[in-house]
């Protein structure tokens, strides 16, 4: 009887792991998922990042300038072809523009007025709404342009 014991209890202690030592915890971060997530992410806003400027559809005259470091949302004004007028994206009658303007003012945004008028646009209509914007006390005003590509 106690050979058998024995012969049992090798081959049983064999598959038992001796002196209890258990396997340490896994010290390694899996980054993997974090990777995917963040490209993911990366292209969703390649692709929408274009989709996030001004509305008003404008074909901007070239030139040779360099493009402004804003660090906020400036207001943009825009003038297109027909001589229709937007504020921001809401089209506006030439006569509001002002009292819209100055209410933004009140709420107390300081910030740089853009003008983008259409390169078929009279040149007219856009200098009148420049002067307008000008006359109601706004001075910092600057006009935008497309960057001038090589011919």
């Amino acid at each position: 009887m106690g050979m058998s014991t024995g012969a049992s209890s090798a081959s049983g202690g064999s598959r038992r792991r001796r002196g209890g030592r258990r396997r340490a915890p896994m010290s390694e971060i899996n980054v993997t998922p974090f990777v995917d997530v963040m490209l993911v992410l990366l292209i969703v806003f390649m692709v929408a990042a274009p989709l996030m400027t001004v509305g008003v559809p404008l074909q901007l005259p070239e030139t040779q300038a360099r493009a402004l470091n804003a660090d906020t949302q400036p207001i943009t004004i825009s003038v297109q072809q027909g001589g229709e007028i937007f504020l921001q994206e809401t089209p506006v009658a030439a006569e509001d523009i002002v009292a819209q303007l100055q209410a933004i003012a009140e709420a107390g945004y300081d910030e740089r007025i853009f003008v983008r008028g259409d390169q078929a646009t009279d040149y007219g209509t856009v200098m009148r709404v420049m002067a307008q914007i000008s006359s109601a006390g706004f001075r910092n005003i600057g006009l935008v342009t497309a960057a001038e590509t090589g011919n």
